[in-house]
């Protein structure tokens, strides 16, 4: 976001009153991030997507009542986990998920970038993409929530901590071990 961009909360305002285009930005921004974070969780397209729209309508009926005491992503991946966990329940009643380092942004950044090279570059990358997603899949479930919810929604670990619903330590804790896991995955890929 540049200087002339509005804030998240000001297109929250906005929109509140009425500007629809406030919204349509508001999603653009934030489309991408919340889209991965469910998918790399539940590893369904079509699941993913139906979670994304009624996360998206979530946000369109709440944000009236929204008020501004957290940054609004750390709103916006709350109502996103918590759809997640209302639908891996339904799937799948006896997992949990009530609980789930900016150092690893760059490894997943490298990982799902995208190619530009030619051919030879897609196919690698989209090796690195596949290396992820089973890697992310292999993770206990909350070290996967709380990596996904840091990365994908630039949250700080007390942000990942409140969605959660866990203590600071806790969520410090999953993430650590989310990427020493994660990094002994990927190293089996290289």
């Amino acid at each position: 976001m540049n200087d002339a961009d509005p804030s998240d909360e000001a297109l929250v305002g906005r929109y509140v009153r009425g500007d629809a285009q406030a919204f349509t930005a508001l999603y653009r921004r934030h489309e991408l991030r919340v889209w991965r974070y469910l998918e790399r969780n539940v590893g369904n397209r079509a699941l993913a997507e139906e979670l994304m729209q009624e996360v998206w309508f979530a946000v369109a009926r709440d944000a009236e009542g929204w008020r501004p005491t957290a940054r609004f992503t750390t709103w916006l991946f709350a109502i996103a986990r918590n759809r997640l966990v209302d639908a891996l329940r339904a799937r799948r009643p006896q997992l949990s998920l009530d609980v789930v380092g900016h150092e690893d942004a760059a490894v997943v950044e490298q990982l799902t970038a995208d190619a530009i090279c030619g051919p030879l570059a897609a196919a690698e990358a989209g090796d690195r993409a596949a290396a992820l997603k089973a890697a992310l899949a292999r993770l206990a479930p909350e070290q996967r929530d709380a990596l996904l919810l840091q990365l994908e929604g630039d949250l700080s670990v007390e942000e990942v901590a409140a969605i959660t619903g866990t203590g600071f330590e806790t969520a410090k804790s999953r993430l650590r071990y989310a990427r020493t896991r994660l990094r002994e995955l990927l190293s089996e890929h290289v």
